[in-house]
């Protein structure tokens, strides 16, 4: 049985609660901070709520750890439950900067913890459909690509003031390019790693905030696909996206459409569509699902620590070749 904590209970970690809930899994306890968010956590699911970690260490063990703070205190909080011997859901990024991040996937390994990075585009259909129709070679050998992430900031969760949140923050561990999951898709996708990658990025609205807006990466991975990924907080108008170019066609995939548009010189086009019926809240559940049948059969998950390191050593790079304008070799 598993003895489950969750630390952080904003947007994803409650998600993840309510996921958590619905699958059956009862013995949770959660570390929150928010005094009213956790009032309503005690009262809505009758679980323990703790004010902070020393508060739940000293109550319990746990198998398995949520961590779902801002992003500069994800590494802290992995440290400490893998010392403890705990499997870690850690919500991406892995951490706000490399320090301490090799030791951490060192002693994971060495404790044969089971591990996750927040992936959960991984789980959707047509992401899963168009990494088939990659690794089957569809459209031959890929040339180059591109994706887009981009919205307005305050539309990301309306009900809160979005100067407040982990994003808007660089002493939390904002910014643009450390709140994408794009680094890790795309080369998910791609199936190589990077060569080097040259990144411009500023705040170019009038939002109130103190990190980057803006960004666009241009990557060369190591078997030559150069590759385009464009990211901001300004869009008005959810955009998510992504192409790749290949010797025997194209395939596109756009949130908008809900549907992959494959084109190929012989066989013509062809449309893989979302079904109508599909809940988005799904892909969170099937992460989750994958994340505990890994847990109990110990067997690595799709994400592992190892590939958030790799990862947030892009995350990085793209920062520093911003701040430095100059290309960054992997």
């Amino acid at each position: 049985m598993n003895k489950i904590l969750i630390i952080g209970c904003g947007s994803i970690g409650q998600r993840h609660l309510r996921n958590l809930f619905a699958l059956g899994e009862r013995d949770i306890t959660v570390v929150e901070v928010d005094v009213e968010k956790a009032r309503i956590i005690k009262k809505d699911y009758g679980i323990l709520v703790a004010s902070s970690i020393s508060e739940v260490l000293k109550e319990k063990k746990f198998t398995v750890v949520f961590i779902c703070t801002p992003s500069v205190y994800h590494f802290d909080d992995a440290l400490t439950f893998a010392q403890n011997g705990c499997d870690l859901f850690i919500e991406k990024p892995v951490s706000h900067n490399l320090k301490g991040v090799n030791e951490l996937l060192t002693l994971t390994q060495d404790m044969k913890l089971i591990t996750i990075v927040g992936s959960n585009w991984k789980f959707y259909p047509l992401f899963k459909k168009m990494k088939e129709l990659l690794t089957g070679g569809v459209i031959g050998e890929i040339f180059s690509a591109r994706c887009q992430f981009g919205q307005y900031l305050p539309d990301w969760h309306p009900w809160e003031d979005y100067r407040q949140g982990y994003s808007a923050n660089y002493k939390l561990g904002g910014g643009i390019i450390l709140d994408s999951h794009e680094f890790d898709y795309l080369t998910w996708f791609i199936g190589d790693t990077v060569k080097k990658l040259v990144c411009f990025a500023d705040k170019r609205s009038n939002l109130e905030i103190d990190v980057e807006d803006t960004a666009e990466i241009l990557l060369q991975f190591n078997k030559g696909v150069i590759a385009e990924i464009h990211l901001d907080y300004t869009q008005q108008f959810y955009r998510r996206n992504f192409e790749f170019f290949g010797e025997l066609g194209t395939i596109i995939w756009d949130a908008g459409l809900k549907k992959i548009i494959m084109q190929n010189k012989e066989s013509g086009v062809q449309d893989f569509v979302l079904e109508d019926s599909y809940d988005i809240n799904q892909m969170y559940v099937d992460e989750i699902q994958h994340f505990l049948e890994c847990v109990r059969e110990r067997k690595e998950t799709i994400t592992p620590l190892t590939k958030g390191y790799d990862t947030l050593k892009l995350i990085v790079a793209a920062k520093e070749s911003s701040a430095e304008d100059k290309s960054i070799y992997l």
